[in-house]
């Protein structure tokens, strides 16, 4: 330790000392009385801190923390507050599986899948996601700039919660007029690119069921567990839907049709998404969407276009809202959205959500009929129960079998069985945050470590109002969705999904559907060798 760091802690006033006993707690008490202090840079270089290197000179309530790669795109660490308790751990190895599952020592390499869960089990707040509000603040005070704002379908039973409302309230007009006072230009909901992926995912496995494709078909929507495969599985890259995710499929598609529906030039349009995942901050930042890789980039013939320009959490909306709105949050008018969504969109935030609305839509798709009463309450595939099969009857084809998962340590499991040749289903949904997005590594901290009394109110309010068929719809007032019973149910029902279709898709697995709504994975198993 340098010496005028040794020179303060003996000048040490008996009112700091016990400032700084209470605050630490037992793990930051023996952290402080041994004098450990984490190293100097913010993020961190390894799990734990130079000075126990070595397992013998660690006190005993010391139980490290998890590796975090200064340069992560989507999580940072603040050393100031870590008090080495061994909750970011607990979060990576037990309920995630990362940490502990490779052979390279934490300080020669960084594996990370950016879910983000240490962020929520850490007590101190020393581990939050790297922020883009700054630069969300420039792109809005732009005035050459048409910056559009899109938010995931869990976004809206967070938000409420920064604002003194229950857990899991419903908070989306609130947000949507939020968002319009903070500058953003357009407001649309990542629900309707989620029924864009229930058209595109939905038709993949169609024609995987029906021409002996490769099966299980897995879901790809979530980013971290995307990136588990690569790092753990790559054998099952061909498993996994080339399907992009929800907020990659709005981004090529709102800087290409969009762009061109509103007469804007698409180098003037700035994407930003309102996330529950700070996966999503990685997952904006892949080459596969971005120049000539990426969806926009590639329709236009211009390397210097991102799909994605800036992600944000639900925290970091809030601290937003808190830093330029002086409003009573949850008396806000309710806004509306000027690009809409069903609510099997919605159910995307839920785990099991995905595989309910794909379920809904790939029986239209394969039947030519509309699907019956107990496919939109699909009730084995809903709850927190980390593992559900279900097994869905389809006119012609038999029985789809399908398997829901959400946490990595569960994904794991599965996965391991797959390989052995164990799996007797056809489609996989994996959510790598327990619970789905819902718990995502973005939303408000309600309890550390997250209760499943919060992931239950917000699911509990997802399937309600997919029951009710409530949406909210287009402020413009164009393409309202009727309230008949079960419409607003399923995806293929949206009308601006039908229109962008007719418009400028043409139909599911086109050519330029292929281009803007579909991608390719990495195999990352080297880095879990030793060069």
């Amino acid at each position: 330790m340098e010496k005028h760091k040794e020179q303060e802690n003996k000048g040490m006033s008996r009112r700091r000392f016990l400032s700084v006993m209470a605050g630490a707690g037992v793990v930051g008490a023996a952290t402080t009385m041994t004098g450990c202090r984490p190293v100097s840079d913010p993020s961190g270089t390894g799990w734990l801190p130079n000075q126990y290197r070595n397992a013998s000179a660690q006190p005993v309530q010391v139980k490290g923390r998890v590796p975090l790669d200064p340069a992560n795109v989507s999580l940072v660490r603040n050393d100031e507050k870590c008090i080495l308790c061994g909750q970011c751990l607990e979060a990576c190895e037990k309920v995630q599986s990362v940490f502990g599952y490779y052979e390279l020592p934490v300080i020669d390499e960084f594996i990370c899948v950016h879910c983000g869960q240490c962020s929520l089990w850490c007590p101190t707040g020393a581990i939050a996601e790297r922020s883009d509000v700054e630069n969300v603040w420039r792109a809005i005070q732009d005035p050459e700039t048409v910056v559009v704002v899109q938010t995931a379908p869990a976004t809206r039973v967070g938000i409420g919660e920064e604002f003194g409302m229950g857990a899991g309230a419903w908070a989306e007009g609130q947000m949507v007029t939020a968002l319009r006072m903070l500058g953003f230009d357009v407001v649309v909901d990542t629900n309707f690119s989620a029924d864009l992926t229930i058209m595109e995912e939905g038709s993949e496995l169609v024609e995987r069921v029906t021409t002996g494709g490769v099966l299980p078909q897995m879901t790809s929507c979530c980013p971290g567990w995307v990136k588990f495969v690569e790092y753990y599985y790559p054998e099952l890259i061909p498993n996994l839907s080339s399907a992009r995710s929800p907020m990659m499929m709005h981004g090529s598609t709102l800087k290409t049709y969009n762009a061109q529906k509103l007469g804007v030039p698409y180098e003037k349009i700035v994407n930003v998404a309102i996330m529950p995942c700070v996966a999503k901050k990685f997952e904006a930042s892949r080459e596969q969407f971005a120049g000539l890789e990426g969806g926009a980039g590639k329709y236009y013939n211009d390397d210097t276009v991102k799909d994605m320009d800036y992600v944000l959490s639900v925290r970091e909306l809030a601290d937003m809202i808190r830093e330029k709105l002086d409003v009573d949050f949850a008396n806000l008018p309710e806004g509306q959205y000027d690009q809409i969504g069903s609510t099997a969109g919605l159910i995307f935030g839920n785990t099991g959500g995905v595989m309910e609305a794909a379920v809904r839509s790939a029986y239209t798709l394969i039947t030519g009929n509309e699907p019956p009463a107990a496919l939109l309450d699909l009730q084995p595939v809903r709850g927190l129960e980390g593992i559900k099969y279900a097994s869905v009857p389809v006119p012609g084809v038999g029985d789809v079998k399908v398997a829901v998962v959400s946490g990595l340590a569960n994904a794991r499991q599965v996965c391991e069985d797959i390989k052995a040749g164990k799996a007797d289903f056809h489609f996989l949904e994996v959510m790598a945050c327990p619970g789905g997005c819902i718990s995502g590594g973005g939303q408000p901290k309600t309890a550390v470590p997250p209760q499943d009394w919060v992931r239950e109110a917000r699911t509990a309010t997802m399937y309600n109002h997919d029951k009710a068929g409530v949406i909210n719809g287009s402020a413009a007032g164009a393409g309202q969705m009727t309230t008949e019973k079960g419409v607003l149910n399923l995806s293929h029902k949206n009308p601006q999904i039908t229109e962008i279709y007719a418009d400028f898709l043409h139909e599911p697995l086109s050519h330029l559907a292929h281009d803007l709504c579909h991608t390719h994975y990495v195999d990352r198993s080297d880095s879990l060798i030793r060069k």
